[in-house]
């Protein structure tokens, strides 16, 4: 680990994971941290001077299109689901991720500012994560060109847009991207890492999940993906790290994905927190993993190419 990583580890650890078990464990709370990030929507967060940021309208919700620099492809684009457990954070506090998901891709970034609980629920989410996937189809992006991307709740939206996607026969995506991805909302204790996890208390997690899929059926593959039939989905990474809580849901993920038949690149990086890239403004791992999303990117490119030319030939 870098000395920053473990700085900021230990910050995490003396902070935001003692004010999570405190705080998540009330409505009131929920209510409190949703309406904090309404207040950071209010804030300009400083970015590099090449970055564009404009704002973007849907039927049901907004997001915003990030651009990381000129000479992007503008026929290409990814569509981003930032994190925030479903009730917090917004494309605003996710822009560290997404500009350089810009540059890593090559194309622009949508980043949707979908509805989250608990005012809305779970389905309102993937209505608005579909809706916007199909709008872009209507703007004219082809299917291959677009990647959809996430982290923690919103690697959970992407995972479950997909399989939302291939259940209704429309076309997929060209590739999928889970940062740390939030995969099983059923209830059950989560052990591993309990006490290594820096930033998230598993029981946390747990009350978090029974919240959120209230009156649902929590093993629906829509509500917890970790237990979909992933059979037809396009190529996938997922990147998590070794000691979170959330990691054995992504390794889960990984595996099944790979039983049914999908080219799956998974990457767990040894101490990192939960959905590190964020932090890349600070901590050089975070900047690295975009360079292995790049790689995949490209691999995914070198293999349907080869795909095309077998089909011409």
């Amino acid at each position: 680990m870098s000395w920053q990583a473990r700085a900021l580890t230990g910050l995490m650890r003396g902070t935001l994971k003692p004010a999570s078990i405190l705080l998540m464990r009330h409505p009131l709370a929920l209510a409190g941290a949703a309406q904090l990030g309404e207040i950071t929507r209010l804030v300009q967060v400083p970015q590099p001077p090449n970055v564009a940021i404009e704002s973007a309208e849907f039927s049901a919700c907004e997001g915003e299109w990030v651009r990381g620099g000129r000479g992007l492809d503008e026929r290409k684009v990814v569509l981003y689901f930032h994190g925030g457990g479903y009730f917090s954070c917004s494309p605003r506090t996710h822009r560290s991720i997404t500009w350089r998901m810009s540059v890593t891709a090559g194309r622009p970034v949508l980043a949707l500012d979908y509805r989250q609980c608990p005012v809305h629920t779970l389905a309102d989410s993937l209505d608005d994560a579909l809706d916007a996937y199909e709008c872009l189809l209507r703007r004219g992006y082809a299917p291959e060109d677009v990647i959809v991307a996430g982290d923690s709740a919103g690697g959970h939206l992407t995972l479950a847009t997909l399989l939302a996607l291939r259940d209704r026969g429309l076309p997929l995506p060209g590739a999928a991207i889970c940062l740390s991805p939030w995969a099983d909302l059923t209830d059950f204790p989560r052990r591993a890492n309990r006490w290594q996890d820096p930033m998230l208390p598993a029981s946390r997690v747990r009350w978090l999940a029974r919240r959120w899929t209230s009156g649902l059926d929590p093993r629906d593959p829509l509500v917890s993906p970790v237990l979909g039939d992933f059979t037809g989905l396009p190529p996938l990474m997922i990147v998590t790290g070794s000691t979170e809580v959330l990691r054995d849901e992504a390794r889960r993920v990984a595996e099944r994905a790979r039983q049914d038949g999908v080219p799956v690149r998974y990457e767990e990086w040894r101490r990192m927190p939960h959905a590190f890239p964020i932090l890349a403004d600070v901590m050089p791992e975070a900047r690295l993993a975009f360079r292995h999303m790049k790689q995949f990117l490209g691999a995914v490119a070198e293999r349907a190419a080869t795909t095309r030319n077998s089909a011409a030939a």
